[in-house]
């Protein structure tokens, strides 16, 4: 992990770069193994404390207009200021992700937007109504935005959908299988430390399919490594099922598919302007409701 006031300095000139489009998701690490093999002794709540201070730090050094000191748990140093702030004076979103004790009052007090991944629609809704807690005992007026993770698996058909997800988790199986057990070294398949990891496998435990597109199969079958839930099914049920997340309070969605190239054109193509227009036809009737009120 570089020093802050450096990684300050760099993201200031990325977004400069950028024209001002600079958004920083900030990672406190997986599993102490990991985080060991690069000198990294902390403790994984310790890492978390850590992080929150980095954040400050990176913050007011991008709006601070004088040089400031800091003395703080992990980092020391005095009279620092940047010479190269990001465009027009804005600071740049910062994004953060955890599912552990220790992650929630931090993302909730220091983060703009709070990652979560792609779990059944009432876990989901436990975790933005836990961060809305702490961000409201951090005293924030406004919370976190919620940015919840997904692996999209589309087909013209729902038959073809089912038929293109089992043909996927069989890849996974095959790598598997011809590499030991296990897809990297970073990440175990049966006991993964991050709690993230860890709810995706108690849910993957508790059955394959939940909701109306919702499919833990490939969770399971990694490990839980990092985004893996999928949602399963023709372009208009994956929409359904993404603006059934956006109903619960989700804002910002992400999709990553397991042929990165096709499903990228595929998702944009025929399910980001469903959901686009699912949205709107939501936000027209909320809007509406608030002029009736009104």
């Amino acid at each position: 992990m570089s020093y802050p006031t450096y990684a300050a300095k760099t993201f200031a000139t990325l977004d400069q770069l950028s024209g001002g489009r600079l958004s920083v998701h900030f990672i406190s690490g997986g599993n102490d193994h990991e985080q060991g093999r690069e000198g990294d002794t902390l403790t994984k709540d310790e890492r978390y404390a850590r992080t929150r201070e980095y954040i400050q730090i990176v913050k007011r050094a991008w709006t601070s207009a004088e040089p400031f000191d800091h003395h703080g748990e992990f980092y020391d140093f005095d009279d620092f200021v940047l010479d190269t702030k990001p465009v027009d004076g804005h600071v740049p979103t910062v994004s953060f992700g955890g599912s552990s004790e220790a992650a929630y009052p931090v993302g909730a007090a220091e983060a703009d937007i709070y990652a979560v991944w792609g779990e059944p629609l009432d876990r989901t809704a436990e975790q933005i109504a836990r961060v809305h807690a702490e961000a409201e005992a951090a005293g924030r007026a406004t919370p976190p935005r919620i940015h919840a993770a997904f692996r999209p698996i589309i087909a013209p058909t729902e038959e073809l959908a089912w038929e293109k997800a089992h043909g996927i988790l069989g890849r996974i199986e095959a790598r598997k299988a011809a590499q030991g057990g296990v897809l990297s070294r970073r990440h175990p398949i049966d006991k993964p430390e991050n709690a993230g990891s860890q709810r995706l496998l108690e849910i993957a435990a508790q059955g394959e399919r939940f909701d109306t597109a919702l499919w833990t199969a490939t969770a399971k079958a990694t490990g839980g490594a990092g985004n893996s839930n999928a949602l399963v099914g023709t372009p208009e049920q994956v929409a359904e099922a993404l603006l059934a997340y956006y109903d619960l309070g989700v804002r910002v969605i992400s999709a990553r598919g397991y042929d990165l190239l096709d499903d990228a054109i595929d998702f944009g193509r025929y399910v980001i302007p469903l959901v686009k227009e699912g949205v709107a036809e939501r936000d027209r009737a909320a809007a509406g409701g608030a002029e009736v009120a009104a």
